[in-house]
């Protein structure tokens, strides 16, 4: 670097989320976590004046897990594993201090769903303000494998959009299937003939 220089960081907060000029997340990420530990603190106050645990539940659910996943559509798909990993262990804790139950739905759960409600409130919505990101209907005469939306399937070019990642969801699954039925169809009559 050159002396008497100094790098510039640009921030971006868009509706509570902070993002950087290389696309990162990581400083909302610590900024969520930080402010949840504070009420995850107010929560332990709550416990020793007496508050039952299933009001504890709730009230986490409620405070901690939802500002944890705020806007989560938007900025998931820029977090990278480190930061998706600083998330669920802030949930563990939660569970160790009996906050949330260790079966209840993880951080890359609820956020996956929070993913898909979006994408079919978009397919369901035709004056969606967001629908604009999806592209052009297809008809198509011929019967084919049920897919989720009936959607021109674009040129997959950057997987951290939320838009593209849900146009290729699971796209490949039901066709696994129907390789996987006939195989054992195949191996059943192989064995019928032996």
């Amino acid at each position: 670097m050159l002396p008497d220089t100094c790098r510039v960081t640009t921030i971006q907060v868009l509706f509570g989320v902070t993002i950087t000029n290389h696309l990162s997340v990581s400083d909302h990420i610590r900024d969520v976590i930080s402010k949840c530990s504070l009420s995850l603190y107010a929560l332990k106050v709550l416990r020793c004046h007496g508050m039952n645990d299933e009001a504890l539940r709730q009230v986490y659910k409620a405070a901690v897990i939802t500002k944890c996943l705020y806007e989560s559509p938007a900025w998931w798909g820029y977090a990278t594993a480190a930061d998706k990993q600083r998330v669920e262990a802030f949930i563990r804790r939660g569970v160790r201090l009996g906050l949330y139950r260790a079966d209840n739905p993880t951080t890359t759960q609820l956020a996956t769903n929070n993913n898909d409600n979006l994408f079919s409130s978009l397919l369901t919505n035709g004056h969606h303000v967001l629908k604009q990101l999806l592209p052009d209907k297809t008809n198509y005469q011929y019967n084919l494998r049920n897919r989720r939306h009936n959607l021109s399937l674009t040129v997959k070019t950057v997987a951290r959009n939320f838009a593209v990642t849900q146009l290729f969801k699971d796209i490949y699954k039901s066709h696994f299937l129907l390789f996987l039925l006939s195989a054992v169809a195949v191996c059943q009559l192989f064995l019928q003939s032996k």
